[in-house]
């Protein structure tokens, strides 16, 4: 029990981290904050709007793994969900020769694997 516990807490800081980074980055942004929307150069908006909205959906999953609750995978594939509309937001931006960083795809795809990575890794450990 104290090893399944473990993991669940391990998860819980990892994320933690991962959607405070998030929170700060993407609010940054889209409030322009810090000067860091100019630093961003060609941000796609989508992205950064799901990026924020994931950031807190982290945070819901991130109690939940704290609290060994049963429906911590729940806010992870709601967060997968936007995460996809925003990459698909972001590839219509790209075809219709919207200007971009080429660095946001790779960052989109990584954040995809990860939160799905998070909601397998919830959703085993709850299972009932």
């Amino acid at each position: 029990m104290i090893k399944s516990n473990l993991i669940a807490y391990a998860s819980a800081i990892f994320l933690t981290a991962f959607a405070l980074l998030t929170l700060f980055l993407s609010s940054s942004v889209i409030f322009d904050l810090f000067g860091i929307r100019e630093k961003e150069g060609n941000y796609v908006l989508i992205v950064v709007w799901a990026n924020f909205i994931s950031s807190i959906l982290y945070l819901f999953a991130v109690y939940g793994f704290i609290k060994l609750k049963t429906w911590t995978y729940k806010p992870l594939i709601i967060s997968v969900i936007f995460l996809t509309i925003g990459f698909i937001g972001l590839y219509t931006h790209i075809i219709v020769d919207g200007l971009y960083e080429s660095k946001t795809i790779g960052a989109m795809l990584f954040r995809i694997t990860l939160t799905l990575a998070f909601t397998v890794l919830a959703y085993l450990k709850f299972k009932k």
